[in-house]
């Protein structure tokens, strides 16, 4: 007879966000700038039909997989980050910005001649009205990795392992891969050796079946159709389904897929774990809300969650952000409260045996 699922206590969530605080994430990711201009509506253009903004300001904000570390370091931990930029004022900018956010950014390479990729949003509205996005543009450049460059990040992972210890101290590692070239499958093995106890949980926007060896990973449901070349439609049998096979095509322990408005479904050996979506359907902007949920999630299994406990506080996670405009990050004290304040997600998980 089947042993009766049921979900962590809110007591168990809130003392993992305490774990949290101080906990090492070793981080290989695709860094992007984003920068946001805004402005406010002056008037219809007579060149053309369009809008003619006043200029108010612009902010860069870390994007991309440097929006995954951000969010780690908003949550308490402390993200280890492997990445590259360009010799540009967006690539200064960046740097500066994880700087400021607490994240050592001595494993992040700066290469010349390569323009850091950004993606750049036009916002406007009323001078003391929330902005919209009007357009956005991106400027992007790709790489290739040296054997520089992986000696570069060889050598800055065998430091971490020892200045954190042999003993499991980095628990957790993180793949961000937006195919900007910094993210190669071929560095995993690398990771591997390097951080022998870190559960490696990976992102990647186009290519997640070439990282072969992980044991997690975090796609949202169109990668995850992409990959198995079929549509699953809001299938509660095709989701199963799809999930269990894509897990066992990874070789992974466990995956996550996310799912917008209808909230995660994590798939194990044999189990199918359905979360529903914390708050509101009714989002305000989804931009980064992926960075947030592979950030959340690995750092709670750096802390000592399982891959369920971490899951739903990524679900957590992932809702507090997606009611804030443009790219964001959460604070330990906004998680404590989304767990304190919504029982839902924990009273209406639904599972499913294999």
């Amino acid at each position: 007879m089947a042993v009766p699922l049921s979900p962590p206590t809110p007591d168990r969530l809130l003392g993992l966000v305490d774990a949290m605080a101080g906990r090492p994430v070793a981080m290989l990711v695709d860094l992007v700038a984003d920068l946001f201009i805004t402005g406010v509506p002056k008037r219809i253009s007579r060149e053309a039909p369009v809008l003619i903004l006043s200029y108010q300001g612009e902010t860069l904000i870390p994007g991309g997989g440097g929006n995954a570390v951000a969010n780690v370091a908003a949550l308490g931990g402390q993200p280890l980050a492997l990445g590259i930029v360009g010799d540009d004022a967006h690539g200064r900018d960046l740097l500066a910005a994880l700087v400021a956010r607490g994240v050592t950014t001595d494993g992040i390479l700066v290469r010349p001649g390569y323009r850091t990729p950004t993606k750049v949003r036009i916002l406007g509205g009323g001078k003391h009205a929330i902005k919209q996005q009007i357009v956005r543009y991106d400027i992007e450049d790709r790489l290739e990795l040296t054997a520089a460059d992986r000696e570069s990040f060889g050598g800055v992972m065998a430091r971490w392992a020892a200045d954190w210890g042999a003993d499991g101290g980095i628990g957790a590692a993180i793949l961000s891969d937006y195919g900007y070239g910094a993210v190669a499958p071929d560095v995993l093995p690398a990771m591997r050796a390097a951080l022998p106890t870190a559960t490696v949980v990976c992102d990647s926007r186009y290519r997640l079946a070439d990282f072969a060896g992980l044991d997690g990973a975090t796609p949202n449901e169109e990668e995850a159709e992409a990959l198995l070349g079929g549509s699953i439609d809001d299938d509660p049998v095709r989701l199963d389904e799809a999930g269990s096979a894509l897990r066992q095509r990874l070789g992974a322990r466990f995956l996550l897929i996310t799912r917008g408005s209808r909230g995660m479904s994590l798939f194990e050996d044999g189990l199918a774990t359905h979360l529903p979506v914390h708050g509101t359907d009714q989002v305000a902007d989804v931009t980064g809300a992926g960075d947030t949920v592979i950030g959340a999630f690995a750092l709670a299994l750096a802390a000592g969650g399982s891959p369920l406990e971490a899951a739903f506080l990524a679900n957590y996670a992932g809702g507090v952000v997606v009611m804030k405009t443009g790219t964001a990050t959460l604070s330990p004290e906004e998680l404590r409260h989304a767990i304190a304040s919504d029982a839902r997600p924990l009273a209406e998980v639904r599972w499913v045996r294999s």
